[in-house]
């Protein structure tokens, strides 16, 4: 296997990490943890008893970044595993605009949250926030492998018909 395969399949990996934290945050609601319950991006739970959070500006921009970011971390799996599976394919620049893009609309989601909460009294982020801020540079990571990926098969195309042993 050689580089460019390596790094098409390290992205592919990080691309599926990305995607599952992204998804496993945006479902969950262990956000935030206070005395008696926890909070996530649509619900609130205090006493063992679930309710919907009332639409809040910060809480809204928040969901729908980390909604699109799952839905942009799921396209730049797919379109890495089609890379994967089709060795002429060449769509490794899409793909990491994909992945940075995600990165991105995590970026924003995860500091908006950040803001809005890291002022309160007696509120600690819980797990399901921090997986969140893990799959940021999962995303970034498997963006620029597909990216390097690319470059390199650019320049092997480049350097084909020159005769050079290398």
């Amino acid at each position: 296997m050689g580089v460019k395969r390596s790094l098409q399949s390290g992205g592919t990996l990080l691309g599926f990490l990305a995607n599952i934290l992204t998804i496993l945050s945006t479902a969950t609601n262990y956000w935030i943890r206070y005395s008696g319950g926890h909070s996530g991006l649509w619900q609130e739970c205090s006493g063992g008893t679930c309710s919907n959070i009332p639409c809040q500006t910060m809480l809204a921009v928040t969901g729908a970044c980390m909604v699109l970011a799952t839905g942009c971390s799921i396209v730049g799996l797919v379109m890495g595993l089609r890379i994967l599976c089709q060795e002429g394919d060449s769509r490794g620049r899409t793909t990491s605009a994909i992945f940075f893009l995600c990165g991105l609309l995590l970026l924003i989601a995860m500091t908006g949250y950040t803001v809005k909460n890291a002022w309160k009294n007696d509120v600690f982020f819980s797990w399901s926030y921090f997986s969140g801020w893990l799959a940021l540079p999962f995303s970034v990571l498997a963006g620029f492998c597909f990216l390097l990926a690319d470059m390199i098969m650019q320049s092997t195309d480049a350097i084909s018909g020159f005769p050079v042993c290398l």
